[in-house]
């Protein structure tokens, strides 16, 4: 009887609707890929999520001020970011919808366990909320009386009877989640952000909204009157997805899982959602990892700049693997980042067009040229393999990749020194060029989780006892 498979989940956060895939969550996605091909190259089953929020005012709004009807909207708009899947050659396996029926009714059930613990209230309240982000802000997170990342809408005064979530009541259980798990939320200074906020302590927050002013959302169970807050209901699609409230099932093998979050998802997914599960009585998340904003010449992208990147043109002009390679290495993970067309011009071309793709083409040009035989150890490990595996173990994708293209770099180094092209002798010429078509597969096992189709297209080719002149991967721009 075989063994079972160790198993692995992974998922990304859910991009709200109202508005088309862009970079940013481009790059969260290919990360997570990332991660999920490399558990799958380690021999565990992984299950990878991700899939559209679809819920709220934003989007209601959206619809509205399209004259479009909600659900037709949101249709449309999550069959773009569906696409990034064959656009991106992203692997996950599972795309969730919030507007799904078997989320819905796991999001309610959610709900009865959370207030059969006590820790669902009704209150009247009032307080300044950002539509923007779908929160309420508190007055010390606000700059002139404006939310910081979304200063050019205004903020709404909220003044109704709403449902609420004991948040209060689970300080200490939080402080304690991350002082037993000091990898639980990474990078470490991202913990230490949370932490903080957690020990200023706990505000209770709204769960419902009235069904009178946004009708837009799942029904609260026992009160058709209200519906539920869009961020209660969409942080339940990490366990929807896998079938929950259902417990015998992908559940009970993938639950907890790693989830992948920009900073500004930070309080949402590293508190209130741990929280939440404390309430239901389910364990808390396997990790965070928290990424950084991309920026554009160092301003925030926006509509009205002009200067927010379309990852569809990108790859329609580029090709896949150009845009991959240049969110995993110009991109530190965990820090912000910055797109320029000029930087990726310059990544694009001297890594991919005169780095990888020069070195290949000359050596498989060579090897066709002369009829030359390559014997090849197919397992021989790398001399460069535990560098590798210790960066991508951390997630410094950069780290992993800038070592790679240093022993790209050797190679290339090796062969405009020693000249094989010079050498008439073909046992001698055989010689030089063995090693160094060696180091470029090592690499290409590697690169099959950073740029899958480059990575392929050269196993493929020089795993063959004669290599031949392939296409050219990537032309120079």
């Amino acid at each position: 009887m075989s063994e079972k498979k160790s198993t692995f989940y992974i998922t990304t956060t859910l991009p709200y609707v109202n508005a088309k895939p862009h970079i940013g969550f481009a790059l969260e996605i290919i990360q997570a890929d990332v991660i999920a091909r490399w558990q799958r190259m380690q021999g565990c089953e992984v299950f990878f999520n991700t899939g559209t929020d679809e819920h709220g005012l934003k989007i209601y709004r959206k619809a509205q001020e399209l004259g479009k009807d909600t659900q037709a909207y949101v249709d449309e708009n999550a069959a773009q970011f569906d696409n990034l899947k064959q656009i991106l050659n992203v692997s996950y396996n599972a795309f969730i919808r919030t507007t799904d029926n078997s989320h819905k009714k796991a999001a309610q059930e959610f709900w009865r366990r959370c207030a059969q613990n006590g820790d669902i209230y009704k209150k009247n309240y009032q307080v300044k909320y950002c539509v923007g982000c779908e929160l309420e802000k508190t007055e010390s997170e606000l700059v002139d009386d404006k939310c910081p990342i979304h200063p050019n809408l205004e903020l709404e005064l909220i003044s109704e009877e709403n449902y609420f979530f004991r948040f209060s009541r689970y300080q200490d259980e939080l402080l304690s989640l991350y002082k037993q798990r000091p990898n639980f939320v990474m990078p470490a200074w991202r913990l230490k952000e949370i932490t903080h906020f957690v020990e200023a302590g706990l505000d209770d927050f709204s769960i419902s909204r009235l069904k009178t002013k946004m009708p837009w959302g799942i029904a609260v169970p026992g009160d058709e009157d209200h519906v539920m807050y869009v961020w209660f209901d969409a942080l339940i699609n990490y366990i929807s997805t896998l079938g929950w409230p259902n417990e015998s099932g992908k559940y009970k093998d993938f639950w907890p899982g790693l989830q992948v979050a920009g900073k500004d998802n930070l309080r949402q997914q590293a508190s209130m959602w741990q929280a939440m599960l404390l309430s239901a009585g389910l364990p808390p998340s396997r990790q965070i990892l928290i990424h950084g904003f991309i920026n554009s010449g160092g301003q925030k992208m926006s509509k009205s700049l002009g200067n927010v990147v379309d990852p569809f043109e990108l790859v329609n002009k580029y090709g896949t693997d150009a845009l991959r390679y240049y969110l995993l290495a110009e991109i530190t993970p965990f820090e912000d980042g910055d797109f320029t067309m000029d930087k990726f011009i310059v990544r694009y071309n001297a890594d991919l067009a005169n780095g990888l793709g020069n070195l290949v083409a000359r050596v498989s040009n060579m090897l066709e040229k002369d009829a030359i035989a390559i014997n090849i150890v197919a397992d021989k490990p790398a001399v460069f393999a535990a560098d590798v595996r210790a960066a991508i173990q951390d997630y410094q994708f950069h780290q992993a990749l800038r070592i790679l293209w240093d022993q790209l770099r050797m190679a290339d180094e090796m062969l405009s020194n020693q000249k094989p092209w010079e050498i008439k002798d073909l046992l001698k010429k055989q010689q030089v060029i063995e090693p160094i078509v060696q180091v470029i597969l090592q690499v290409a096992q590697f690169l099959q989780i950073f740029l899958p189709n480059t990575a392929e297209n050269i196993i493929k080719q020089f795993s063959q006892p004669q290599i031949t002149k392939g296409k050219n991967l990537f032309p120079r721009v």
